[in-house]
């Protein structure tokens, strides 16, 4: 029995990418943690890439891929200077990332993304929104951008309104887009989480 994936917004993304015709290479920037989603594409013939910045992330990522004999190919990497050659792969995503850095260094990662993706190309990001309850907390350095506490480190996360990335694809074909806002229990307490997902094609 197939594994059922937490990061239920990537079933959507590779639904778009199964109805093309492109080569199946897809790179994950971002593919860190214990449930890496690029399992989910290597079960429907993808060649997958992944980049993780965080080494405990990676090491996590690479036990999973072990225990399902799966060569998930991800390795140490940044997603503000990928390594990879211009048009080298059918299909991106960042996943739950590239809002873990200043507004600044979005911009880096979403033009090296769309740098690697081949022409037609389908990419997936979300970033998160102004209705998130953490937006706020923290260290204020500006523009919607926090310096906060994640598993005792202090990580900075942007969060942008609805509209406000749609600057980074004026290139691009917006082929799908989802403004979440998401009430659940987390810890016994009630929270309210706020996302918006794109997919997009490289035109």
């Amino acid at each position: 029995m197939n594994e059922v994936f937490k990061q239920i917004p990537l079933y959507r993304f590779i639904m778009h990418c199964n109805e093309t015709k492109m080569e199946k290479t897809i790179l994950d920037c971002g593919a860190g943690g214990d449930c890496p989603p690029l399992s989910l594409f290597v079960e429907y013939g993808y060649l997958t890439y992944g980049i993780e910045f965080n080494s405990k992330q990676l090491e996590e990522a690479n036990k999973y891929a072990n225990r399902k004999g799966q060569n998930l190919n991800i390795e140490k990497g940044d997603m503000r200077k990928l390594r990879f050659d211009d048009e080298s792969f059918s299909f991106v995503y960042s996943y739950n990332s590239v809002f873990h850095m200043t507004k600044k260094d979005v911009s880096k990662s979403i033009d090296e993304m769309k740098r690697v993706l081949k022409k037609n190309g389908l990419l997936f990001v979300n970033f998160l929104t102004t209705s998130d309850f953490r937006c706020g907390e923290g260290i204020d350095i500006g523009n919607n951008q926090y310096e906060q506490m994640e598993d005792d480190i202090p990580v900075i996360h942007s969060y942008f309104e609805e509209c406000e990335v749609e600057k980074y694809f004026e290139d691009m074909g917006i082929l799908y887009k989802e403004n979440r806002v998401l009430e659940r229990i987390f810890e016994g307490k009630k929270i309210r989480q706020g996302f918006v997902d794109y997919i997009l094609k490289k035109i």
